[in-house]
């Protein structure tokens, strides 16, 4: 029995928006019609995950860019944001928080992740496997 042939990875996925509520779950909708968020609801935890970090500790407004790549059969999910000092931390919170789970669901379901502090910005980023 022949093996299918390889299929390519789909295209970078790129948006430039600004954080707000309402985008979340828009971008959410957005994810579940693309080849990276279809197949993987975990693609959508992060970058909901991600986007939320941004609107609850840098503010409603604040311009970001979701990006979307495959390498290396995994999934590398990034959000950029202008604020190089508001590094996230990662904390355990207790039973009772309201708040405080969002990076530990993205460590939960993602391979590895981490920030790359840019001059006057840095991208929070997360890889998955793709399977």
């Amino acid at each position: 029995m022949q093996e299918p042939p390889p299929t390519s990875p789909p295209p970078p996925f790129e948006l430039s928006l600004l954080a707000v509520p309402k985008a979340v779950p828009e971008i959410r909708r957005t994810l579940s019609e693309h080849p990276y968020g279809s197949p993987h609801p975990d693609v959508q935890l992060c970058v909901s995950e991600l986007l939320s970090n941004v609107i609850r500790h840098l503010g409603e407004g604040t311009p970001v860019t979701v990006r979307l790549t495959t390498a290396r059969d995994r999934i590398r999910v990034a959000v950029t944001d202008p604020d190089p000092r508001a590094w996230p931390l990662l904390r355990s919170a207790g039973r009772d928080d309201e708040t405080g789970r969002g990076l530990a669901l993205l460590d939960a379901v993602s391979l590895r992740w981490g920030v790359e502090q840019g001059p006057d910005s840095k991208t929070v980023w997360c890889e998955l496997g793709e399977g």
